[in-house]
């Protein structure tokens, strides 16, 4: 099993293994979920919830108890999360979308300084992803897109995401325990760094008089009492998380994309041909062309098919039950469903590693059972800046295409690096001036 991708290895054997198989590794075992009737079984919110598992758990000293990391039972969570629903609002994002559109004109005026010249894709990709969620939540910028290093942010938040699963294969296998101490206290120093970082965000958005209405906003807005519903420990925790979920699996996504955007003339030729029909000559394109972009959200659609960028989520029973294929499940027992197998099952019909963006055409969707497609997890604890991340990333691929042509390097194989979360490695391609190819309607 590849130690940088070990979720992809077993996205590869799945199909030879069946819907529900178990893997130990130095005496750390995982029972995994890829079947798609498995699946709908232990995401019914009656028989089963979600599980941290031992990943989350390992992230635990670094983002506390944020949305991501805290369990069912914290009160904190409940608050938290009904607080920062109107965050994510349509309103919202109308708010959020002229921060999104500056900050990938400063990538395109970055790419046009590197026209013909290779570029790392997951790097700016990052730099795009952590710009927009830090500017649009807190309204701070980390000036990620005028530097070429990497932000202290960027490099303890990898620590961390890698330190976790390190930490809890340790805790889990034979090996001995002072191993995993040592990892847990890796993730804890990274974590220190982070929350550093966001208490001088916080620090001085109390300094500042400006009438703001971001995330940062909702959280330290006095409730009934005077004071903010949220205490300053969660509040911390809250922010870490958004910018480590607000900006890592998005970025993933758009350089899957784009890596696929690379080989194929066809999808990007019709890409720019919704794109020039729907944006016309803007420079700055209006939230509402944004999301008329339907054929653009199928190519991100059936990236994160492919390529999910949080591989798997941990369902744990609520009590005992027997699955349809006879497993006899004890109350407590945990799952971890392992998204990019279920994107794979035989109900998507043939050839399922294919990059495909008309799978999700409305009729072809509609034709699906809704569990088939799971890429930002499952019930009230799914990914609730999902909409966000689906604008952002539309209208950055979007931009890209219509400007650019993309080119991989000779030979490059795609490679994957996970932490927690997966993004390309080794990524780079290089933008030329877009060519465009005259449609027979035009000769």
């Amino acid at each position: 099993m590849s130690a940088r991708a070990p979720m992809q290895a077993l996205v590869d054997i799945a199909p030879k293994v069946g819907p529900l198989f178990e893997t130990t590794t130095l005496g750390a075992r995982y029972v995994l979920a890829v079947g798609a009737e498995v699946v709908a079984e232990i995401n019914d919110e009656k028989r089963f919830a979600k599980h941290l598992g031992p990943e989350l758990e390992g992230l635990v000293p670094a983002a506390g108890n944020g949305l991501f990391t805290a369990t069912n039972e914290d009160p904190e969570w409940a608050a938290a999360h009904q607080l920062l629903i109107p965050a994510f609002s349509q309103n919202s994002m109308r708010n959020y979308h002229p921060v999104m559109v500056d900050v990938v004109a400063e990538l395109v005026a970055k790419w046009d300084r590197r026209i013909g010249k290779p570029v790392d894709v997951s790097a700016d990709m990052t730099r795009v992803a952590l710009e927009t969620i830090s500017r649009s939540a807190a309204g701070h910028s980390f000036d990620s897109l005028q530097s070429t290093g990497t932000h202290p942010f960027v490099r303890h938040m990898v620590g961390a995401l890698q330190g976790s699963s390190i930490e809890a294969f340790l805790r889990r296998s034979w090996l001995p325990k002072w191993t995993a101490t040592l990892a847990e206290r890796r993730v804890r120093r990274h974590g220190d760094h982070m929350k550093d970082i966001v208490d001088t965000i916080v620090a001085e958005r109390r300094r500042s008089s400006a009438e703001t209405s971001d995330l940062l906003a909702l959280m330290l807005a006095p409730g009934p009492d005077g004071n903010p519903v949220l205490n300053e420990e969660n509040i911390r925790h809250q922010l870490i998380t958004f910018l480590i979920a607000g900006h890592e699996t998005t970025a993933g996504a758009m350089s899957f994309a784009l890596h696929h955007l690379s080989g194929r003339p066809d999808v990007v030729a019709s890409i720019r041909e919704e794109v020039d029909r729907v944006w016309g000559d803007a420079d700055r394109p209006t939230f509402e062309q944004i999301t008329k972009l339907r054929y653009v959200r199928r190519v991100l659609d059936e990236t994160l098919r492919l390529h999910p960028t949080v591989p798997g989520y941990f369902r744990q029973a609520r009590q005992a039950t027997t699955l349809c294929t006879g497993y006899q499940v004890a109350a407590g027992d945990w799952f971890l469903v392992l998204v990019g197998g279920l994107h794979r099952d035989p109900a998507w019909g043939p050839n399922p590693d294919l990059f495909d963006p008309d799978r999700f055409l409305p009729d072809r969707v509609r034709a699906r059972p809704a569990h088939l497609y799971k890429p930002f997890g499952t019930g009230l604890r799914a990914c609730i800046g999902r909409q966000f991340a689906i604008h952002e990333a539309v209208l950055t691929l979007a931009s890209l295409t219509r400007q650019y042509d993309l080119a991989a390097e000779p030979g490059y194989r795609l490679q994957t690096s996970e932490r927690l979360t997966s993004i390309p490695r080794g990524l780079r391609l290089t933008p030329t001036p877009a060519v465009r190819v005259p449609q027979l309607s035009q000769w």
